[in-house]
């Protein structure tokens, strides 16, 4: 049922770093995007796939991990993600980027979920840094980055208490991440 997979498919920021991520598994993500509407149906995004160690060494660095956990500084080696996507636009002649870049996401974390793994999409990146770090084109910019792997923490979806909606971590490690009720979010 898609509410089941949606309720699965959650940011997960620790991975366990012995299940590797193969290229034809990113391709068949990929492809769940490609196959995504797209505004105006200009289709300008690219996809860098990103799955050896060595490249997955060179992406951690200009990642922010968890802006509501500022002490935290991302995963330990043993639990940093095996894979990545970076999204990327084409700079001439994109428009509405930002949404088809959403609707990828979303599409490209429902088929991981599907798949029994994991992900977090960054918006908080280094992008030139990362950009130089790995000799893109410079025909493209970079957009998002999607942390890939099979997820080693449990994420609770709570309800928001006193308003507050920053998620937090308890003393076992849990990810708590607080939602607004139904209720609060219709207007009638």
């Amino acid at each position: 049922m898609l509410k089941d997979l949606i309720r699965k498919n959650r940011s997960y920021r620790r991975f366990d770093n012995n299940c590797k991520i193969s290229k034809e598994t990113l391709l068949e993500l990929i492809d769940l995007a490609r196959l995504s509407p797209s505004s105006a149906n200009l289709q300008p995004l690219k996809y860098k796939l990103i799955y050896t160690t060595e490249e997955c060494a060179k992406v951690f660095p200009f990642l922010s991990w968890a802006g509501y956990l500022p002490e935290w500084q991302g995963p330990q080696q043993a639990e940093r993600p095996t894979a990545y996507i970076i999204i990327k636009r084409e700079i001439e002649g994109s428009r509405n980027y930002a949404v088809d870049a959403g609707i990828a996401c979303q599409s490209i974390l429902l088929g991981a979920t599907e798949k029994g793994l994991g992900g977090c999409i960054f918006g908080a990146v280094q992008r030139e840094k990362l950009h130089t770090a790995l000799a893109m084109n410079d025909e493209h910019e970079i957009v998002y980055v999607i942390a890939l792997g099979k997820p080693v923490e449990e994420v609770i979806i709570e309800d928001v208490k006193n308003g507050d909606i920053k998620y937090w971590r308890d003393e076992n490690n849990k990810h708590h991440v607080p939602k607004r009720k139904l209720a609060d979010i219709i207007e009638e």
